[in-house]
């Protein structure tokens, strides 16, 4: 969540007269931008992670787990500690710092500077990851705990599932059946986006999830926990009149969706065209990595039949109108706008020769007259629709002192509509008056139980971030094809049972994975048996992508790939695909990494591979089954408030170490109370 400005946000019948205004002066501060830093070469990789916690308290005696709505007094007394940390620590260590979320029950943790490409900043990323949560828990009260889970499975029950208890009817920016306006950050920023989205959109957000049919489950599935005869706010009918559907979980606030929890993770490139490489790399890589991470099987106590938390955020700031969304003609508003703002990416930006035009198939609205002003400036055709695209969109939230800015030295306009399109990945330019280059953002994953797997999943990203530039690989496939995997990743148990398409052909020119080492690390080739040079760390700069001999695509598209299951796209399948996970070892091949830290590596490729193969579960397959094994169940999907509060304590009890997890941890994994993490203090 980025800076909080305190200001008057505008209700959306006032922000909407300046939404040409924000848009206009938001592309003037990226054009500025683009002129100052285009040419920009040279950074050094430095990454980091995003961990979202939900502190959870529970009452032994009530035996209920509930959402603790001590944001404010939490991060107060954490940021204060950091403060005293930091002004005792050696310069050479940063101390981690603490955001707020939407959630007044999150906490979000940032590593204190990022991570560079040196192989022990790369084997210090779990231990920065137990340090951040062992700080906050021992600053937390003794019934509280900091727990990374994607989804509270109680959220929006009748009764009470956050301390203290609020009333759902004081709903006064969501109108929501299920939440209290109390969930929500007080800040004004976000009761203002939650109002607005529901303003602009012109009713409250409507989202359903397939039920999970068990043996007991009543057919059809009519929900009784929703008030369907509530009648305080104007939306509220909404429910009975076809917004709820039968045999699905009805949710219908901003909070189920941005009161979720992830792990995100970001990259510095060298320049912008390999921030560009690098996030049409990732593309295809997004939905498979959401299944692989699967850990929402239940909402609103009840069990879905999808495993991830992807399109209920989707559908929790879908501020589309009926126009927009293709269920009236365009009368009023500029676009049909196929998807939510928080959504799967939408276009491929390389202008690489292996990104072929036809594999951005899908319906692309943009606006025009921005596409026009980018190309008039300067800027290739992709990106101009990459911008021009997300700027179809209008501002949610502005505050009145913030309208008039200094194009030359804010961006604020320009982030305004950058950071409010939510997508798998973010394509990141420099911020203002700062030594920070290019980014990319992957933003796909859900957070997972332990340090030990958040580590796990970070590790492997950037090691394939790097395999992706350094061995020229091609990942592309339709657009169309990753959307569809999206929607595949989703579904219940997709990592064990579902297929997904990808490419057949991973190296752009053909060359095996040893040659494609050789020349792409900028390596010798071996003289009289002497081995390749290594390198020390993880490279950030490459040379640009060669062109091929003769005709560059010969082959349809449409046989440049093929269903895989996860096991096969992540371990290999054959002769002709190394897997993922294949590519990540060929590239450790060309680092010089001594044998302690490539075991600890190879741990977390282990997980991956693991995961992947069958041999353990996903984490919502893991909580699926300690669900239905649970004594208290009725095999009619309803997740009560003891097995809640169970499962809660069992998810505290495995990070910590406590309580073994075979199904889906290693069999020699370290918890939190043995492990606390370190900085280097």
């Amino acid at each position: 969540m980025g800076l909080l400005y305190l200001g008057t946000p505008l209700t959306w019948d006032e922000a909407k007269k300046h939404a040409d205004h924000v848009r206009y002066h938001g592309i003037t501060q990226f054009l500025h931008t683009w002129d100052r830093l285009k040419d920009r070469h040279g950074d050094e990789l430095l990454w980091g992670d995003e961990i979202e916690y939900m502190v959870v308290s529970f009452d032994e005696a009530e035996k209920n787990a509930k959402l603790s709505l001590r944001q404010t007094e939490i991060l107060a007394k954490l940021n204060t500690i950091v403060d005293d940390i930091c002004a005792d620590c050696p310069d050479e260590v940063s101390v981690p710092t603490y955001h707020p979320e939407y959630g007044r029950y999150m906490l979000e943790s940032t590593p204190g500077s990022p991570y560079t490409g040196s192989i022990p900043d790369l084997l210090a990323v779990e231990g920065n990851m137990r340090y951040r949560r062992s700080l906050a828990r021992q600053h937390l009260k003794p019934n509280e705990a900091p727990i990374t889970f994607t989804s509270f499975p109680r959220l929006g029950v009748q009764g009470q599932f956050t301390e203290p208890y609020f009333d759902p009817s004081d709903a006064v920016s969501s109108h929501s059946l299920f939440l209290p306006e109390e969930i929500t950050n007080p800040h004004a920023r976000f009761p203002t986006l939650t109002a607005n989205i529901r303003r602009r959109r012109g009713s409250k957000v409507a989202i359903n999830l397939p039920l999970f049919f068990d043996t007991n489950t009543p057919r059809p599935f009519i929900d009784p926990s929703i008030p369907w005869n509530r009648n305080l706010y104007p939306e509220d009918p909404e429910a009975k009149n076809g917004a709820a559907l039968t045999d699905h979980i009805y949710l219908d606030a901003m909070g189920f969706g941005m009161g979720c929890c992830c792990l995100q993770l970001t990259f510095q490139a060298c320049n912008v065209s390999d921030a560009r490489r690098m996030y049409d790399g990732l593309i295809p890589v997004g939905p498979i990595l959401l299944a692989l991470t699967a850990a929402s099987p239940v909402w609103r106590g009840l069990l879905a039949d999808v495993d991830c938390r992807w399109n209920v955020i989707a559908g929790s700031v879908d501020d589309r109108t009926e126009e927009e969304r293709g269920l009236k003609p365009l009368d009023n508003d500029r676009f049909r706008i196929p998807k939510s703002r928080y959504d799967s990416v939408d276009l491929y930006i390389s202008t690489d020769w292996i990104n072929r035009p036809e594999y951005n198939d899908n319906y692309l609205p943009y606006d025009e007259a921005i596409y026009d002003r980018l190309r008039i400036h300067g800027l290739d055709d992709l990106l101009s629709k990459h911008i021009s695209h997300l700027f179809i969109r209008d501002p949610l939230v502005i505050f009145s002192e913030t309208i008039n800015q200094d194009d030359c030295t804010s961006t604020d306009h320009f982030e305004n509509l950058q950071s409010t399109n939510w997508q798998t990945l973010r394509f990141k330019p420099p911020p203002p008056n700062s030594p920070i280059g290019w980014r990319v953002e992957f933003r796909s994953m859900e957070v997972q139980i332990t340090d030990f797997e958040n580590a796990a999943f970070a590790v492997f990203i950037v090691l394939l971030s790097r395999a992706i530039l350094s061995f020229n690989l091609n990942f592309y496939i339709p657009i169309s094809k990753v959307d569809e995997n999206m929607e595949r990743a989703q579904r219940r148990d997709a990592s064990a049972s579902a297929k997904f398409y990808f490419r057949k052909e991973v190296y752009s020119l053909g060359r095996s994975g040893t040659s494609s080492v050789a020349s792409s690390s900028g390596s010798c080739s071996p003289t009289n048996g002497a081995p390749y040079k290594k390198e020390k760390k993880l490279r950030n700069c490459f040379p640009p992508l060669p062109l091929p001999n003769g005709i560059p695509h010969t082959r349809p598209i449409d046989d440049e790939y093929e269903e895989m299951s996860m096991n096969e796209i992540i371990n290999g399948k054959g002769d002709d695909f190394p897997g993922l996970l294949g590519l990540v070892r060929a590239y450790l091949e060309t680092l010089d990494v001594e044998g302690e830290a490539l075991i600890k590596i190879e741990k977390y490729l282990d997980l991956i591979k693991k995961r992947a193969d069958g041999t353990l579960v996903t984490p919502a397959s893991w909580i699926r089954n300690f669900i239905r094994s649970h004594p208290d169940y009725k095999h009619d999907s309803v997740v009560s408030q003891e097995i809640n509060y169970d499962l809660m304590v069992a998810v505290d009890e495995i990070e910590r170490g406590v309580r073994n997890a075979p199904e889906f941890l290693p069999g020699d994994y370290t918890g939190g109370d043995q492990d606390q993490g370190s900085i280097g203090l």
